[in-house]
């Protein structure tokens, strides 16, 4: 097996994680991190052959890994996949919450059914596949770890104002969420991506991509999926025992960079 570039061999093993939106990107990368040290990873997404690729190509790294369909907004769906999951792969003990998405827009241009598509995928979605996690974890009687992938930038957001609204209230979700769950041994934490080169970068023109924007970062790189997974790694591994209510941003410096245009 090819080894973490940061951590050492076999830190997650015996561990199951179960990622959301993982056949590509941050998701593949956190999968592929989790993985290298030692966990069982499964993935879940819409998109079947994107899966059994990203499958196939852990495999090849000698990591477990198996996938389910599953669009997160369908809640039966949910609760099947993880029932199933119980049954094939046994209980996860990290959930990973990377499914999401939207479109840049100005706010006159998003439709009511557009902007309600960004809430259900990256709200209610996150809710759903959070609320099947932590009772099948009350059940067994064991605690776990949730991670939820949002922005690190958390403000008012030009063109995305579906997507600013969406990501700031899994914030305020994962802190409460922390906050009620503690009492079953249960942490939830968020990590805020700054611009990160990725498949999904694909859809937006260099203005919305933030293309240039990058030079001006302190740090001035596209962020890897690689940097998201390490963090993640660290936050499901025993270093993040006394770490739960958080948000991490992981941006190379770019809310500091919006701090000093200003």
């Amino acid at each position: 097996m090819t080894a973490s570039k940061i951590f050492r061999p076999g830190l997650l093993e015996g561990a199951h994680a179960f990622i959301t939106g993982g056949g590509t990107g941050i998701g593949f990368g956190c999968a592929r991190e989790l993985g290298l040290l030692g966990a069982r990873v499964t993935l879940a997404a819409r998109r079947e052959t994107v899966l059994g690729r990203a499958a196939e190509r852990l495999g090849a790294e000698g990591i477990d890994a198996a996938w389910y369909a599953l669009d997160i907004r369908d809640n039966e769906a949910v609760e099947a996949v993880t029932e199933r999951t119980l049954a094939e792969r046994g209980l996860p003990d990290h959930l990973v919450n990377n499914a999401g998405g939207q479109f840049a827009a100005g706010a006159d241009d998003i439709s009511a059914n557009g902007f309600r598509a960004v809430i259900d995928l990256n709200v209610q979605g996150t809710w759903q596949m959070s609320s099947a996690f932590a009772r099948a974890h009350r059940k067994a009687g064991v605690g776990g770890r949730i991670l939820n992938m949002v922005f690190s930038h958390t403000d008012a957001m030009e063109r995305f104002a579906h997507a600013a609204a969406a990501r700031a209230a899994v914030v305020n979700l994962t802190r409460t969420l922390a906050l009620e769950w503690s009492g079953h041994g249960i942490l939830v934490n968020a990590i805020g991506p700054g611009p990160v080169r990725t498949e999904g970068m694909e859809q937006y023109d260099e203005g919305d991509s933030g293309e240039a924007r990058i030079p001006l970062l302190p740090v001035p790189r596209w962020g890897t999926p690689e940097d998201i997974g390490w963090l993640a790694a660290y936050l499901l591994s025993p270093a993040g025992d006394w770490i739960t209510g958080s948000y991490i941003a992981v941006d190379g410096g770019a809310r500091l960079a919006d701090v000093r245009r200003g």
